[in-house]
C-alpha cells in the first residue's frame, strides 16, 4: 500500500539474526532509515546552518523544500507546521536559531491550495465537542495565501525576542509549476 509517488522499497529479506519488519509505514520508514544509515558518513558539521537563513513552511508533503531553493544538509534550518504560519511556537524556534545558532535571514513560505484555506477556527469547536477538551492552540486558518505570509512577516519583524528582523521575505510556492511568488509587505 503506497500513498505517495514515491514508497519505500519493499523491505528485503532479513539478515541473520535480524527480526523481520512489519508491513506499516513506520516499519518501511525505519528500514529506509537502516538502509540509509548503512551507507552514511558523519559529514562533520555543527547544528549552525551554513547559509545562516531558516525557512518557515508549511508541512504539505507537496514541498520539497531542499530541491525547490537549491539547498543541501547543513544550509539551513526548516521550521514546518500547517500553512506555515508564525506561531508562538514557530517565533520560539526562531529566536533559538539566531540567538544560539547564528541564523540572520529568514524566509517565509506559504503556497497554493493549502488545507489551512478550506477549514475554519470552528475545528477547535468540533475537537472540543468530540474530546470534551478545547485545544489551546489557535487554528490560523486564512483564506488568502498571500495576505497570511504578510501578517507572518509582520509578526517576525516585530517580535521582541528575534535579534534579526531586516532579511525577511515572504513567498507563495505554486503545487503547480513549483514556482515560487515573492509577496512583498505592506509599506
Amino acid at each position: 500500500m503506497s500513498t505517495s509517488a514515491h514508497s519505500p522499497a519493499e523491505p528485503s529479506a532479513p539478515a541473520a539474526g535480524q527480526a523481520r519488519t512489519g508491513g506499516t509505514v513506520t516499519d518501511r520508514l525505519v528500514e529506509a532509515n537502516s538502509q540509509y544509515a548503512s551507507e552514511f558518513s558523519d559529514p562533520g558539521m555543527d547544528a549552525k546552518p551554513v547559509l545562516r537563513v531558516a525557512v518557515v513552511a508549511c508541512m504539505d508533503a507537496r514541498l520539497d523544500l531542499h530541491k525547490a531553493l537549491g539547498l543541501a544538509l547543513g544550509d539551513c534550518h526548516t521550521i514546518r507546521n500547517a500553512g506555515g504560519v508564525v506561531t508562538d511556537d514557530v517565533i520560539r524556534s526562531l529566536s533559538i536559531s539566531q540567538r544560539a545558532l547564528g541564523t540572520r535571514s529568514v524566509i517565509l513560505i506559504h503556497h497554493t491550495n493549502c488545507g489551512m484555506e478550506s477549514i475554519t477556527e470552528e475545528f477547535r469547536q468540533e475537537l472540543e465537542m468530540e474530546v470534551g477538551q478545547r485545544p489551546a492552540w489557535a487554528v490560523e486558518a486564512y483564506s488568502d495565501a498571500d495576505q497570511d505570509v504578510r501578517q507572518s512577516m509582520q509578526r517576525v519583524r516585530t517580535s521582541p525576542f528575534l535579534l534579526h528582523t531586516d532579511d525577511v521575505r515572504g513567498f507563495v510556492f505554486d503545487v503547480t509549476s513549483g514556482l515560487l511568488r515573492e509577496i512583498l509587505p505592506v509599506s
